[in-house]
Formats: C-alpha cells, structure tokens, sequence
C-alpha cells in the first residue's frame, strides 16, 4: 500500500499532461505491483482543469515542488493552472499518520449541520466543478459546518476510486479552510478501506465516512476488527443504513469501537430510541434522517445532522439545528423532505437541484429523474416554502422529460 513521504523531503512531482489536457502523474513512492499510480497531487490538479481553458499539447510538463507549491514548467501553447493546483496550502501530500493530527475527533464532533453534498455532472458524465465550487460555496454562505463528499447522495458508489480521492482533494484545496470536508471512504472490502482512507487522509479530509460491509456481510467480531483497522488513521464517523447494508450496526458494536479516540461519532438511521442510547452513554450522535432531524436534535440529544434536504435549503437546516425547536419551520420542511425520499436517494434531490438551475439535468445511470407529477409538487413546494429559502437564483421550473441526460458510459 503506498505511503506518502512528509511534505519537508518530498521530491518534485513530474505532471504531464495527456492528449485531452489531462494531468498526470507518478513518482517511484507510488509504484505498486510494478504498476504506477496516479498522483494524488495530480488527481487534485486535474480536477481543477476539468472544463478549464487548458492548452491539450501533449508534450506538456510541470514540475510543482510539494510544501510551498513552487511550479517551474515547461508548456507549449497557452492555458492555465486553476487556483487549486498551484494553493500554497500544505495538506498536500503527507503521510495519513501526519495529517489526521490537523483536525481531531473533538472538532468533528462540533459539527451540528453537515451536508451530504450532490455531484454534478457535465453532459458527458464527467464531473461538473464550476457547478460543484459554486454549490459549496453556498453551503458555505448559508452557515453549513461541514460536507460529506462522495457519500450516497454524492454518488461515491458511481465513481471510480481516482475520481473520488480527486474530489476529496479538490474539495479540501478550494474549501478545507473554510467549511469540513469528510470524506465517504468506506467500502464492504476492508482492505480497500483502509487503502482508500489513507489516500484520502493524504489529500488533506479531515475525517472519513464509514459503512459497515454491506452485501457481502460479516459477524460482530468481523465487524469490529473492521473498524478498528480504519479508526487509526484519523477522526472517523461510522454510518449505519440497514435499508442500504441489509446489517443493523448494534449498540454493542459501538461501544467496543468507541473506546478509541478516533471515534467522532454515528450517523445513526434507526431511528430515535437507538439515537437516544448513544446520547445516554456520552456517544456523538448525528441524525441521517432529515425527516426526524428536529426531533433528533431537540429531544433526543443528538448533535445534529447530516443532511440531505441542507443540498436545497440549507439555510433553514441551520435554523432547525442551532436555533431551538421550532414545530412550525419543521413542519414546514417536511413535505420537502418526503419529496426527496419518496424514491431511492439521490433521485429526488437530482431533480430538484436540475430544476432549480443550479445542477445541469444530468444523470449518472442506474439514477433517472422523478416523474412529471413529482417535479410539478416540487415546484408548489418551492412556491409554498418561499424560492427565496432555497440555493440559485434562477426560477424553478418543471422541466420536460427530454431535459434530462442519462448516461451509463462517463
């Protein structure tokens, strides 16, 4: 498994650019079985150049000396390096052992309104970043205290691991600063866990999302074993979905893993009485259900939540989890919620984000968009809650089916 020298006697990275203006990236720390490995520091490059105005001569090359981003390059053409390729901020690349001491399990714990956050997608299925900057910086804007990147609402289980661990690192150059940025590294394999962790501990997340393996199931004690073998490489939330896995993570489970220090905490879908027996014993609890969040938060303990209905609304998300209860504003979300759930996350959310001007109306396959008569009540709902609540500026619209793009091959 590669490991990432410290940032003080880090050689200069050799990127290249391919044919379509794609930067790459290898150096001997990251040979692995023979093969070579793609940078991380290249993948965080390439993202910022995906949709960019970048020269695609093939015989391009820039040497980035990793700790204060000095950039000595050799390119023929014109183009530029976006901002995140050339930050001089110093997450970029250190051993996992390292960078988990930036942020400990305390500050995650803070978190009270965190994210799950949507991927957009351009129309050939590539990752969509202006679009993305611009919906984290309203998360920012509304108050949000954290993101999940590549979670299920984020379609993590739809990219490949490179476009993952890029869009952790993308996310942390453009935004670590300002906003957490946790990233969904869990896998039903443990190996490809931890080896995804530690990739995205590189890059600079300040904790990852965990799954218990699902499909594939295993015992208690090979539940157990798997967490405690990613929760050493950094501040950690563990996620239980029973609907998603087909396996309920039981209290018994948490409260052998939560005597390490690592442990910020559960996103906890069950529901209130399993929330209220990890609040009792002194567990950080955030609600995965948006639709039981304010009661969750309120009369249950828990700290907060991790949202998906914050993707639109962020702003009264906030309200909900700082400002005490409120049975009106709550009440007044709910038919929103409902709308995003009434089919299999994140198709409502898509839809809504598309009609909202703020997302192209482009789908990754095995996902396809709401039918009409659910965009035509999402439109009243808008209209009922007030446009104004809600991220973008464009008016909402319905849309016809032949808006939407499906695609299977990215």
């Amino acid at each position: 498994m590669p490991r990432f020298p410290a940032a003080q006697s880090h050689p200069a990275v050799r990127l290249h650019c391919d044919a379509n203006g794609d930067m790459l990236a290898t150096r001997s720390a990251l040979h692995q079985r023979g093969r070579r490995q793609p940078c991380l520091v290249a993948a965080a490059t390439r993202s910022a150049n995906q949709g960019r105005n970048l020269s695609t001569a093939s015989d391009r090359s820039i040497s980035i000396g990793v700790g204060r981003w000095t950039c000595r390059s050799r390119v023929r053409g014109r183009g530029t390096l976006a901002v995140a390729a050339v930050s001089s901020d110093d997450y970029l690349p250190m051993r996992s052992n390292e960078v988990k001491n930036r942020t400990s399990a305390d500050d995650i714990k803070s978190l009270r309104l965190i994210t799950a956050l949507k991927t957009p997608y351009l129309p050939d299925g590539r990752f969509d970043l202006e679009a993305y900057d611009s919906l984290i910086n309203m998360q920012i804007d509304s108050g949000a205290d954290g993101v999940i990147v590549g979670g299920t609402t984020g379609e993590g289980h739809l990219m490949s691991w490179d476009e993952h661990i890029m869009l952790i690192g993308h996310t942390v150059n453009c935004f670590g600063t300002k906003i957490k940025v946790i990233g969904n590294t869990g896998s039903n394999s443990t190996g490809e866990a931890v080896h995804a962790t530690e990739q995205g501990f590189a890059v600079g997340m300040h904790a990852a999302l965990h799954i218990n393996p699902y499909y594939g199931k295993t015992s208690t004690e090979g539940l157990i074993s798997h967490f405690n073998d990613v929760l050493p490489m950094g501040p950690t939330i563990i996620y239980n979905v029973p609907s998603r896995t087909g396996q309920d993570i039981t209290p018994p489970v948490i409260e052998v893993v939560s005597r390490h220090a690592n442990l910020a905490g559960m996103k906890e879908c069950v529901g209130h009485e399993r929330l209220n027996c990890y609040t009792e014993k002194g567990i950080t609890v955030w609600s995965g259900n948006d639709d039981e969040c304010h009661d969750s938060r309120w009369k249950y303990g828990a700290t907060g939540v991790i949202s998906v209905a914050s993707n639109l609304v962020p702003g009264l998300m906030r309200n909900l989890m700082y400002e005490g209860e409120n049975a009106v504003l709550n009440e007044k979300l709910l038919p929103l919620m409902r709308l995003l759930f009434c089919q299999p996350n994140p198709i409502g959310l898509n839809t809504a984000l598309a009609q909202l001007g703020v997302a192209r109306p482009v789908f990754r396959l095995p996902y396809v968009p709401l039918p009409r008569e659910k965009r035509v009540e999402f439109v009243r709902i808008v209209e009922a809650i007030g446009r104004e609540h809600f991220v973008g500026q464009k008016e909402v619209r319905i849309l016809d089916d032949d808006d939407f793009v499906l695609i299977s091959r990215y």
